[in-house]
């Protein structure tokens, strides 16, 4: 028998670029991570997602690059390049997510961070599930400020139902 190709798509979340157009460690293992889901065969296409932050390019736009270097077709990877906070990375990939035909989001991002993607994206309406990255790379200390300051953003999302950060 032969099985249809997978219909979930990678939805990449972004993180800060640093000057001179370099990913943050943490835009980078997300970035690979996607590429890994699309080149492994559990993904058929990525949506690199963020906008223009304190540097440029678009955070989307070295995800793109990141995932062409390790292998991952041009044609593969669409672009939502607008965003600057997590809901935001949900809300505006949904029209793209639409026309893909994606019938499950594989969120990735950081797992300090997926809880809140995951619970942003389902009340978007997407069935999603996280595929975080490994912290490599990481201090003790970033990993211990990343978690406490997703604490405080997951409070926040539980008592006021905002959709930030």
């Amino acid at each position: 028998m032969i099985s249809d190709p997978p219909t979930d798509v990678a939805l990449v979340l972004g993180a800060a670029v640093w000057s001179g157009g370099r990913a943050s460690p943490t835009l980078a293992r997300r970035a690979l991570k996607g590429a890994d889901l699309v080149l492994s065969g559990k993904a058929n296409a990525i949506v690199a997602c963020g906008g223009l932050g304190r540097h440029g390019p678009s955070e989307a736009q070295v995800i793109k690059d990141i995932c062409i270097a390790a292998g991952v077709p041009a044609a593969c990877i669409h672009l939502e390049d607008r965003s600057t906070t997590t809901a935001e990375n949900i809300r505006f990939a949904l029209p793209i997510l639409t026309a893909l035909g994606s019938r499950r989001v594989l969120v990735v991002t950081d797992r300090y961070h997926s809880l809140r993607a995951i619970l942003i994206a389902r009340r978007f309406g997407l069935n999603a599930v996280a595929q975080s990255t490994t912290l490599e790379g990481s201090t003790p200390r970033r990993i211990a400020y990343a978690y406490l300051r997703e604490a405080f953003a997951l409070a926040k999302f539980f008592v006021t139902g905002l959709f930030n950060r």
